[in-house]
């Protein structure tokens, strides 16, 4: 027996772990193969289903028409203006925050320990379809929010629900990326995904303003929010159509061998054994959650700010800010696809460190050419949007190359907790620095410090040899 069977033994190893002297990962068993082109782009088309719930759901439409006059008390919106009709809009606003921040805290209390679950039972598309499904029922569930300020509990709940599915699908469907990849290829099909799904976005928007908004081509009309409430039933339609091909053509991860059932409850205790155990046997792995946690929540307040801060203090017009936001999602989708190939090949971490750099240079020429006028922030916030997509695909590639085999919907999990554990970063110092400063603009130092200390963390994370 070797001395490294004697030292795994001992420090109780087991064999899926990944170190830098037992390279088995998921995407190992794969090296050599060729994956069919049906499959890998039947798992990328479930982004594409389920990014107009991020995009038109969450984002531009119906959230918006949730905090709208429409749901305050109808003797207070017959004002119009002043402060208890301020008041009351502000307080929909924060009732919204309130909700999305629960669904937060739920996500990260539930999806490691789900994603757990799922690889032990080998059930991660059974879960994948439960959470899917789901999310189309509370996205159709939203045809019910009519212009009712009683309504107005109902409709933050479902989009508060919606987000917890949508978020423990993603940690399923990230989970089936080795199943569609090999060690050579798991950048640029990493890539199509987040691609898609930015054009799924755009092009759901796009049906969503052209088809029930600005020119209503279905006849509908938009009394008591028929208009938005539909579109909510077009985004289910779309999310359910779109998302079939993966539970088809796309494998499921085997079950591992030596799993053993666990409860509930004490999938708690072997999360934090297993969090522990990967501190010990898989270093890069841990270091490299807490570092894509703090950049990955730079990328986010880039889209999260970049529409307000171009009405404020570039100016744009609420039409030019929709029409800079479809721009902005087309470079991001296209800029990522194209970047999944140089993933491959010079390797997640070049791409990571490329793009934050970018990011950086782009934001610093935004704040100091505040006073240029629209051209500077078209310019700048094109290059801005896209450097945020190869950032998030490769950080996924990363997570993928270097998770233990067997382990890849707990490690997932914890992905998206981290991610979770620090989404007060950017907020915060935007609101910070624009109280420093006492300007707007000042927040997007804020940004750019969030993402400075993510590329000083990421400067740290080293890829195992085996993986390089």
């Amino acid at each position: 027996m070797s001395d490294l069977d004697d030292e795994r033994r001992n420090r109780d190893i087991p064999p899926q772990l990944d170190t830098d002297a037992l390279p088995v990962l998921g995407l190992e068993a794969n090296a050599g193969k060729t994956i069919p082109r049906g499959r890998v782009f039947s798992w990328a088309l479930w982004d594409w289903a389920t990014q107009p719930f991020a995009t038109v759901i969450t984002t531009f439409v119906f959230t918006v028409y949730l905090t709208s006059e429409l749901f305050i008390p109808e003797d207070i919106r017959a004002q119009g203006s002043g402060a208890e009709y301020d008041l009351a809009l502000s307080v929909l606003s924060r009732d919204l925050g309130i909700a999305i921040t629960i669904a937060g805290l739920a996500v990260a209390l539930l999806a490691p320990v789900l994603g757990q679950r799922a690889d032990r039972t080998g059930r991660r598309k059974r879960w994948l379809a439960v959470n899917t499904l789901l999310l189309v029922a509370v996205q159709a569930s939203l045809f019910f929010a009519t212009v009712e300020p009683n309504m107005f509990i109902f409709g933050v709940t479902m989009v508060a629900v919606g987000n917890v599915f949508s978020e423990i699908a993603n940690v399923n469907y990230n989970a089936l990326l080795p199943q569609v990849a090999t060690p050579k290829t798991v950048g640029a099909v990493s890539g199509l995904g987040w691609g898609f799904g930015y054009l799924g976005g755009i092009t759901m928007l796009l049906i969503a303003y052209f088809g029930f908004i600005a020119s209503d081509w279905f006849g509908i009309g938009s009394g008591n929010g028929i208009d938005i409430r539909a579109i909510a039933v077009a985004s289910a339609v779309w999310t359910l159509v779109f998302a079939i091909p993966i539970l088809l053509f796309v494998p499921e991860a085997p079950r591992p061998p030596d799993a053993e059932k666990t409860g509930f409850f004490a999938s708690y205790r072997v999360l934090f054994s297993d969090v522990k155990r990967l501190f010990d046997t898989s270093r890069t792995t841990f270091w490299f959650l807490l570092a894509s946690a703090v950049f990955r929540d730079g990328l986010a307040g880039v889209f999260t700010f970049g529409g307000v801060l171009a009405a404020i203090t570039f100016g744009f017009s609420a039409t030019e800010v929709l029409i800079f936001g479809i721009a902005g999602n087309l470079i991001a989708g296209l800029s990522t696809m194209a970047a999944g190939k140089l993933d491959d090949w010079f390797g997640p971490r070049a791409v990571i460190l490329g793009s934050l750099s970018v990011l950086l240079a782009a934001g610093m020429a935004l704040f100091f050419l505040r006073d240029a006028g629209p051209l500077a922030f078209w310019i700048a916030g094109l290059i801005l949007a896209s450097s945020v997509g190869p950032a998030q695909a490769a950080a996924r590639s990363f997570l993928a190359r270097v998770t233990p085999a067997g382990q890849e919907g707990q490690i997932f999990g914890l992905y998206a907790t981290t991610g979770r554990a620090v989404s007060f970063l950017t907020p915060a110092l935007w609101s910070l620095f624009i109280g420093i400063g006492g300007a707007q603009y000042w927040g997007i130092l804020g940004i750019m410090v969030v993402l400075a200390v993510g590329l000083v963390l990421m400067i740290l994370v080293k890829l195992p040899e085996h993986v390089r």
